[in-house]
């Protein structure tokens, strides 16, 4: 069975068209009104038109044989009539506001290195959601899936390997939100655009418990509490506003420090902070990435400024975290500024988040 092909419900009348799974046991029928019904695997046939009657039902041994509803003139127990109603979806306390959230679970967490992945759709709230899922391509989307989802239920999307992962860097959640057979608060429509940290899928640390899975995994928040999640991606103009008044800052506190040039210590080593809201009035709207390259490019001027002081010493303060921007520091000193001599700084001036770079 694969999506696309029609089939007939075993135990209910109609049938529809195969539009997706979830997991290896149910089928997502797509109804003649657009609907996605979940049905398992083993009550639905394959049939080879629409005619959904059970004289149109292709032979499938793995399948149980359904009993024929017999015709309004025929005797028949009513209790063997198939049961069609379906309850309304159950709702919680506290539900009315939307959360939505993209899971990435792996097949197998023991082999992290080599595992496959799935990826879910998470309704944490009393509203059906309706949501398209898309991936960059350069300047252009990719549309990958669009699934209908109950209140207060996860779906599974898609299965992918680590081969996908290059292509899953950017992407795009748009979902529509509405409840079913009574009425309800309009909610302003989702777009969010996330950027996927690849090297994280390599990490076993970075797949954690939570309410939604029994098994370990990656969540990143689409909506929560109503408050659709800030977009990973840049704002040109607004990064280049960023920059632009953060260099005229700069240029104020050089033309300042060369008014009073008694009261500098020449020996004194230049303390050069990277932090992020050190630079920065604001990183709303920049990804890490963007971040990162602002900061080594404030490592690399102040280099170039002190480029003749030979001997002249300059700590730059990156912090601890994770290490990123020191490694690049250090990539930068090895491989651009091999003439230069660095070590850690003073621990007790600078704590252990520090380099000292020495002008040759």
């Amino acid at each position: 069975m694969k999506i696309g092909d029609k089939v007939r419900f075993l135990s209910d009348v109609g049938g529809g068209v195969v539009a997706g799974f979830q997991g290896k046991d149910i089928v997502l029928v797509e109804d003649a009104d657009g609907f996605q019904i979940p049905t398992s695997i083993t009550d639905v046939v394959i049939v080879d038109n629409d005619d959904y009657s059970t004289s149109r039902i292709i032979e499938n041994k793995t399948q149980p044989k359904v009993k024929s509803i017999p015709d309004d003139d025929e005797d028949y127990d009513p209790a063997e009539r198939p049961v069609t109603f379906k309850p309304m979806a159950e709702e919680r306390k506290g539900g009315d506001k939307l959360g939505a959230y993209l899971a990435f679970v792996p097949v197998d967490v023991k082999e992290i290195t080599s595992t496959r992945f799935e990826t879910y759709f998470v309704n944490d709230s009393n509203y059906y959601m309706r949501f398209a899922y898309m991936t960059a391509e350069g300047a252009n989307w990719h549309f990958r899936a669009t699934y209908e989802v109950e209140p207060n239920t996860k779906l599974f999307v898609e299965e992918f390997g680590r081969d996908d992962l290059n292509n899953m860097e950017r992407i795009c959640v748009q979902i529509m939100s509405y409840k079913r057979d009574k009425s309800f608060i309009l909610k302003p429509a989702v777009d969010v655009q996330l950027r996927l940290d690849i090297v994280k899928f390599y990490k076993l640390h970075t797949f954690r418990e939570s309410a939604f899975f029994e098994q370990p995994a990656l969540i990143y928040t689409l909506v929560e509490n109503d408050k659709e999640v800030r977009p990973l991606v840049v704002d040109p103009d607004k990064l280049k506003k960023e920059i632009m008044n953060k260099a005229k800052a700069d240029d104020m506190l050089v033309s300042s420090a060369n008014r009073h040039p008694k009261t500098e210590d020449k020996n004194a080593p230049v303390v050069v902070d990277l932090h992020a809201d050190e630079l920065l009035d604001t990183v709303s709207g920049m990804s890490p990435a963007d971040i990162l390259n602002y900061q080594l490019d404030i490592f690399r001027k102040t280099l170039k400024d002190y480029e003749k002081k030979k001997g002249k010493k300059i700590v730059f303060i990156h912090g601890k975290g994770e290490g990123v921007l020191r490694h690049a520091i250090v990539n930068e000193l090895r491989y651009r500024f091999k003439n230069y001599t660095y070590q850690d700084a003073s621990f007790r001036e600078y704590g252990y988040g520090a380099t000292q770079v020495t002008i040759k």
